[in-house]
């Protein structure tokens, strides 16, 4: 039986940066932030902060008590999760980068 392709999965864990980027389903700036928050459900994190300019969200969350930024850019359809801490949340950014590689499909709205 064929891998069925899942919605997220991991492009590149920059651990020293505190930086991961993610494979996504295609969006654009109107429809991150229903993706956004979909995914935020799906991972159990919550948004403290949501800023959108010109052409990026940036969004500070809560990820298992660690304070992470969410950041997509829509004409690349790029995202990604930094660290404020730079790579002093390495637990918590190893744990995600483990869940991005392992791929998984978000909880259905």
């Amino acid at each position: 039986m064929a891998n069925q392709k899942k919605e997220f999965g991991l492009i590149e864990y920059q651990a020293d940066q505190g930086r991961i980027i993610i494979a996504a389903p295609s969006f654009d700036f109107d429809t991150f932030p229903l993706l956004g928050d979909r995914l935020l459900a799906t991972l159990s994190a919550s948004a403290v902060e949501k800023q959108c300019d010109a052409d990026i969200h940036s969004w500070l969350i809560d990820f298992e008590g660690c304070q992470l930024f969410l950041k997509a850019e829509h004409y690349s359809e790029s995202i990604w999760f930094e660290s404020l801490a730079g790579s002093k949340n390495t637990e918590e950014l190893d744990y995600l980068a483990t869940l991005f590689a392992a791929g998984f499909d978000l909880i259905q709205a």
